[in-house]
């Protein structure tokens, strides 16, 4: 998909822009937990139990895709028990949360690998997928096992596989293979927990995205955490590369 300078839209009372597509980068689990004397399997276990509530409140504001980056190609390389950790609970939390989401019209949908998942959770995934496919209320993007730069030589393979012509690939064409074919590009990525880093996510996606950086670990970011992310995307002049 391509950048879309009318993606947005203002709320009610005109005072802030929303963005129809947002990108989260959920930073900061650890460091929350960390700070309370828990251990880190704690942080995250707040962490997902934020993923619903903030998920609830984009919805209400209007926010029509929503792409949450749970568990990136590089985070194989934490500890293992840390891993584990994370897989055994993703697992819990779709089983639980899944139906709950699915009854408030939100679309599910997987960027990412799968055949690094135990069955068990693919299974999850693939039956939250199906049973939410046919809604159409806000699309949430759930980034498990995913690398934009995998994401991209995934793309040029499948394109080679499919024996396109070169002279037939052009950037609209390229972004039919990525995992968000369907899905606008991203109007506002927000990362959590102060960094200014990327890591590796929606690299085609983000082309044009607005960045924001909050200081404020993931277990904690809702409410006017949002309203000052959403502020501050108001007050962005986007050109796309144009002079105006």
């Amino acid at each position: 998909m391509t950048a879309n300078p009318e993606a947005s839209k203002r709320t009610k009372d005109g005072s802030t822009t929303v963005p129809n597509h947002v990108a989260i980068i959920m930073d900061g689990n650890g460091r929350w937990a960390e700070s309370r004397g828990l251990d880190v399997s704690e942080g995250h276990h707040a962490g997902f139990e934020n993923l619903q509530r903030v998920v609830a409140d984009f919805a209400k504001r209007g926010v029509k895709y929503l792409t949450m980056y749970a568990f990136s190609t590089e985070n194989w390389d934490r500890p293992e028990s840390e891993v584990q950790g994370i897989l055994e609970l993703a697992i819990a939390v779709i089983a639980q949360e899944a139906q709950q989401l699915h009854e408030n019209d939100v679309r599910i949908k997987h960027l990412g690998r799968v055949d690094r998942l135990s069955d068990e959770l693919r299974e999850e995934l693939q039956q939250a997928v199906d049973m939410t496919a046919g809604n159409s209320g806000l699309t949430l993007g759930i980034a498990f096992d995913y690398g934009g730069r995998a994401e991209i030589a995934n793309a040029a393979k499948q394109l080679i596989a499919d024996g396109v012509s070169p002279d037939d690939i052009d950037e609209q064409k390229f972004a039919e293979y990525l995992y968000t074919s369907d899905m606008p590009d991203v109007d506002l990525l927000i990362r959590t927990g102060g960094d200014f880093r990327i890591s590796n996510f929606l690299l085609w996606q983000t082309a044009y995205s607005e960045f924001y950086s909050s200081d404020i670990w993931w277990p904690d970011f809702y409410g006017e955490h949002i309203d000052s992310a959403f502020e501050s995307f108001s007050e962005r002049q986007r050109r796309f590369g144009k002079r105006i």
